[in-house]
């Protein structure tokens, strides 16, 4: 990750970074920008110079928006004015994402920020940073981009050092989970994801970590996760990573979907469906990353990740559609689909995690319908819960990190689409709805924390198509920052 400072004065002026933000309407009608005042002391040639270019660049103040100007054989020897719209934390996260690809030829910039800014911009101008400048590649030949540091001037650095701690911490494992995510699954593997989680808890004794192996998944009556992984010669497994603190008082479950690749089974899906399938464990990637972050951040609540992995593949021992399934706990579902196997894995974990952990708060995240897209686009999950109070938390610290979420209903009347004749409840219905159903699917396993427990079908904002703000094109990652922000709330 780039290396970040924060400094009382400029240090080093290679490239100098000023903000600008929106000023109103022009005579003209067009927007006009406006440098902020309390900005650190600078030359007043300088400020001149900054205030006289803003106009003439015609520039707007919108967030991300970057102009930058030449000034040979002095020093800043480039001058950067970077847009940060109304200044607060959205605005400066848009800076930061649009200042990292903008400056990537540079070595070093340094950013003035106004005396006055609250912790909040600060936050998002570092979290801006570090993930729009996120790049993952397996070519023989790639070279890094040259920015390597950035110092960020401000009044008193102490007073924002707890909020870049915490900005990197976020940026960090939301880097983790693109990495988990993106890499290929000709190397990445159920094993291979439990392997990743041991290596990340090596030297902390306040995380503790089971991973169960296949014979103890068949023991203990783990049926979703043994059937989804049974065609395969990776075998499935159950990792579950546990952050306790020293006094907490709420413990929460967080479960994510880890279908390290899906051919859709029997039911196989298409080439083209089938092409990014490595991306159908982002959930799992999100879940333990979070909880990784909790750790490091020393969150005042117990944090317990389940990841139930397994890799859907074709072959005589695959698991068929009109299979029924027994889950943890002894609840069955007749298969319908052997593509929808998500809710499968997940439905064992949700059912331990109510039986033997018996948490306060349980959530899932999950790649789990294609339906979650055709309702709410590419960059918005759709969240579940009969929670009204645990939603609008959950909706609140998903905005607060720049990510995007959309409560649906849960219909009494749908529930009927569940039942079969020989099981308990039909895997997928086929009568439409499909994230709805899923998510009702999913509930009949929460038992007595019906009330306490919220999903969410991330399955279209877990990747971008191209870059865009914060995000690169692959993973996002999505489901770190939101979960951050919100296990940091609960009390």
């Amino acid at each position: 990750m780039l290396a970040i400072r924060l400094v009382s004065g400029p240090e080093r002026l290679d490239a100098l970074v000023l903000p600008i933000r929106s000023a109103g309407t022009a005579e003209d009608g067009g927007a006009q920008a406006a440098l902020p005042s309390g900005l650190p002391a600078l030359a007043d040639d300088l400020l001149a110079e900054a205030t006289a270019l803003v106009p003439a660049a015609r520039a707007t103040g919108r967030a991300g928006e970057v102009h930058v100007h030449l000034r040979p054989a002095r020093s800043p020897g480039r001058l950067l004015l970077v847009g940060v719209g109304d200044a607060d934390e959205r605005g400066w996260r848009a800076a930061g994402a649009a200042l990292a690809r903008s400056a990537s030829d540079e070595t070093h910039v340094t950013i003035a920020v106004p005396g006055d800014a609250p912790a909040a911009s600060v936050r998002g101008l570092v979290e801006g940073l570090l993930l729009a400048s996120y790049r993952f590649r397996l070519r023989a030949h790639d070279e890094a981009p040259a920015l390597a540091g950035v110092d960020i001037v401000v009044s008193d650095p102490a007073a924002y050092g707890e909020v870049v701690e915490a900005a990197e911490v976020t940026a960090r494992m939301t880097r983790l989970a693109r990495d988990l995510t993106n890499t290929p699954s000709s190397v990445k593997n159920p094993q291979w994801f439990a392997e990743q989680v041991e290596a990340a808890v090596v030297g902390q004794p306040d995380l503790h970590l089971r991973v169960r192996q296949p014979d103890e998944l068949v023991a203990e009556g783990f049926g979703g996760i043994l059937a989804v992984g049974g065609g395969s010669a990776s075998g499935p497994r159950l990792v579950e990573l546990d952050w306790r603190s020293a006094g907490a008082r709420t413990h929460v479950v967080l479960v994510g979907k880890g279908i390290t690749f899906d051919t859709g089974g029997i039911s196989i899906k298409p080439v083209p469906a089938m092409k990014l399938m490595r991306k159908d464990m982002a959930g799992a990637a999100a879940v333990v990353a979070a909880t990784l972050g909790a750790a490091a951040l020393r969150l005042p609540v117990r944090v317990t990740a389940l990841a139930p992995l397994a890799e859907n593949m074709v072959s005589g021992s695959a698991f068929r559609p009109g299979d029924v399934v027994r889950h943890y706990g002894g609840l069955t579902s007749e298969t319908t689909n052997s593509d929808a196997e998500g809710r499968l894995v997940l439905a064992d974990a949700l059912a331990y995690a109510v039986a033997e952990l018996k948490p306060d708060l349980l959530l899932d995240l999950a790649t789990l319908t294609g339906a979650n897209a055709i309702a709410l686009g590419s960059r918005t999950g759709a969240l579940y819960s009969e929670n009204d109070e645990l939603a609008a938390d959950v909706l609140a610290a998903i905005d607060a990190a720049g990510e995007a979420a959309w409560r649906m209903p849960l219909p009494a009347d749908y529930v009927e689409y569940l039942g079969s004749d020989i099981a308990d409840l039909y895997s997928a219905p086929a009568q439409g709805a499909g994230s709805v159903t899923a998510a009702l699917f999913l509930r009949e396993f929460t038992g007595d924390l019906r009330q306490r427990w919220l999903h969410v079908d991330m399955s279209a904002p877990s990747w971008a198509e191209r870059d865009h703000g914060e995000l690169t094109k692959g993973a996002t990652g999505w489901g770190v920052r939101g979960l951050l922000r919100w296990l940091a709330t609960v009390p």
